[in-house]
């Protein structure tokens, strides 16, 4: 990618994989209910026979909401100009641990969900510390 920022390269990884989350989860239910049931679902409630599923769906949701945060944070270091060694480095931790928390809710692991979770947090907050001037 030409002129584009550390930041804004793993930003971009990072909205393409969380594009991508949703696919697993939509073909599983293709296939347990078949096409035309799970595609008439007026109310979006469509239920799934197998946990790993719907643990899919709640860490896709999941990474949306913490891609609501991460998103105008990375786009503003690499606006500003601000972008640092820990900067570069936040992002692409941010990336793995988004990508595992994903992986790990999907198979149930709760203590390391929760840990991805919150090295995804700590990278969100070395953007954030840095753009207030903390670090």
């Amino acid at each position: 990618m030409t002129n584009t920022s550390t930041e804004l390269t793993w930003l971009i990884y990072i909205t393409l994989a969380t594009a991508l989350f949703w696919v697993p989860y939509i073909l599983n239910r293709l296939l347990e209910q078949g096409v035309f049931k799970a595609l008439w679902d007026p109310q979006g409630e469509t239920d799934t026979a197998v946990p790993w599923a719907g643990r899919m769906m709640k860490a896709h949701q999941n990474a949306v909401e913490n891609l609501a945060v991460f998103a105008p944070l990375a786009l503003a270091v690499h606006l500003t100009g601000s972008g640092t060694a820990a900067t570069a480095a936040a992002c692409v931790v941010y990336f793995f641990a988004r990508l595992g928390h994903y992986l790990v809710f999907a198979l149930a692991l709760p203590v390391l969900r929760v840990l991805l979770f919150a090295i995804g947090f700590g990278a969100q907050m070395v953007l954030a510390l840095t753009l207030i001037g903390w670090l």
